[in-house]
């Protein structure tokens, strides 16, 4: 955490930067889940399914971003590392053995399902610490 001037506490303070950053790897792996949907998908439907899957991972970098944003903004470090993310993710891992549209669809409409649960638990862990500019980025996410 930086020494930056901020009004909410020190351990306030400390507990969205966790916060964010677990969503923030939550987003990162989810990201890379739907790249590897993108780029191993086969079948029928090969070309619709690899622009929804594109369309997913753009989607969800936003709000990596968004997210990463934040953190700083709080005064921390968005810990966005492949390292930090395989640690702090709540995702699980995706099945490398998925190679059909179908078995993709299903792998990562669970893994939005799964993501979207953890974001609207954060907004509402963040209205808890009495973050409301915390708690809204959260809400936008869940909603779009």
């Amino acid at each position: 955490m930086s020494r930056r001037k901020n009004t909410r506490p020190n351990g306030q303070q400390a507990k969205l930067i966790e916060l964010l950053n677990r969503r923030l790897a939550d987003a990162i792996d989810l990201q890379l889940q739907s790249r590897q949907a993108y780029w191993n998908v086969k079948g029928p439907h090969f070309m619709a399914l690899r622009e929804l899957f594109d369309k997913v991972a753009q989607g969800v970098e936003k709000y990596a971003n968004l997210i990463a944003e934040h953190v700083v903004q709080l005064g921390g470090m968005a810990e966005g590392t492949a390292h930090a993310v395989a640690r702090r993710s709540s995702l699980d891992e995706y099945v490398l053995a998925t190679a059909d549209g179908k078995g993709h669809i299903d792998a990562l409409a669970t893994k939005l399902t799964a993501f979207g649960k953890h974001v609207r638990y954060a907004s509402d862990q963040a209205s808890e610490l009495k973050d409301a500019d915390t708690a809204d980025l959260f809400t936008d996410i869940a909603r779009s």
